[in-house]
């Protein structure tokens, strides 16, 4: 099946679910640990940041499956299950006026979150906000929201499972981090900032459009890629193969970009200060992030970053030893897929 997009109608959010706001402080730490999930504000793992016992906080209401959350950063997700969620996240529940299944509701999440260059840590979105959001969606012949389009299509969607050549193997290159020694960022990469752009004063490119450029802002999903936009007059694109790395928003969310990009505020690039195989590079990226705890949204890393001291393979000389970075990440599992 294909979208034609041509074709699709706006439709206000309100008009087709009911938007409510959890009531409460429920707090982690006034649960007991169960099955129940529990919600928060966040673009990963489906939004869920712990489970608890059923009776949450006693005072906190539980919320019936089957519906959509919105958080205050347009992070949707579907639920499946009962859950509790968190009023100073700003997790907005969107209970469906209409026949509703897990199929319309990816689809509907998908849709929803393809508004999130609109808002930001000054920007929120409000229960209020999202009842008068507006989106656009499959429509009927007589201009209504075609569900069983939406069913379907997504039914439609298949993948096709991963392979790899390496079967085991990998325990032939242990890590050895006892061995490892320290480097500063700045010894291994020039640290640049970036050209500061807005995504507001971008235009967002349609599905398909070969001259798109990636995003890259401050998130810690999606490779750090909030759009695609169309080319902005005047501004050269980052080239690929240099690494993002935020200094402010979700701090130290690093990723490779294997395309060229635009770069938004707080965004740092890591040049490479001798060469780098990609996969040398994929490895320095899982070192960066495993630093992220250093930081939060109170601690930055826009001064710190270039001395931020990683523990990095060595060889007999001191200097960083990127062969083994790269022959250890050829040999993982499905590290010949990379």
């Amino acid at each position: 099946m294909k979208l034609n997009v041509e074709n699709w109608k706006e439709f206000t959010i309100g008009d087709y679910f009911d938007v409510f706001l959890s009531s409460g402080d429920l707090k982690i730490d006034d649960c007991e640990p169960g099955n129940i999930p529990l919600i928060s504000s966040g673009s990963t793992n489906n939004g869920i940041v712990s489970y608890i016992d059923e009776k949450g906080d006693g005072k906190a209401q539980i919320f019936k499956a089957n519906c959509i959350t919105v958080d205050m950063f347009c992070n949707a997700f579907y639920q499946n299950k009962d859950f509790y969620a968190v009023s100073h996240g700003r997790v907005n529940i969107l209970y469906p006026k209409f026949k509703f299944n897990l199929h319309i509701g990816l689809f509907i999440c998908n849709i929803i979150k393809k508004e999130q260059f609109k808002y930001s840590y000054g920007r929120a979105v409000y229960s209020s906000e999202i009842a008068r959001m507006i989106i656009k969606l499959p429509a009927t012949a007589v201009g209504l929201p075609d569900w069983d389009f939406m069913e379907q299509y997504i039914k439609s969607l298949n993948h096709k499972p991963l392979t790899t050549a390496n079967q085991g193997g990998y325990g032939s290159h242990t890590l050895g981090v006892e061995s490892w020694k320290p480097f500063k960022v700045n010894e291994l990469f020039e640290v640049k900032y970036g050209i500061n752009m807005e995504l507001n004063t971008c235009i967002e490119a349609e599905d398909g459009d070969p001259d798109a450029i990636n995003f890259v802002a401050r998130t810690e999903s999606n490779n750090g890629v909030s759009a695609r936009v169309k080319p902005v007059e005047g501004k050269v694109p980052q080239p690929a193969g240099l690494i993002t790395c935020a200094g402010g928003g979700s701090v130290l969310s690093t990723f490779l970009q294997e395309e060229p990009f635009y770069s938004g505020r707080d965004l740092y690039l890591l040049i490479p200060l001798q060469p780098m195989s990609k996969l040398a590079k994929l490895f320095c990226v899982t070192v960066l992030k495993a630093n992220k705890y250093r930081y939060s949204y109170g601690r930055q890393a826009n001064i710190t970053l270039p001395y931020l001291e990683l523990m990095l393979p060595a060889t007999a000389k001191g200097k960083p030893d990127f062969d083994f970075m790269e022959n250890y990440m050829r040999s993982l599992p499905y590290g010949d897929r990379i």
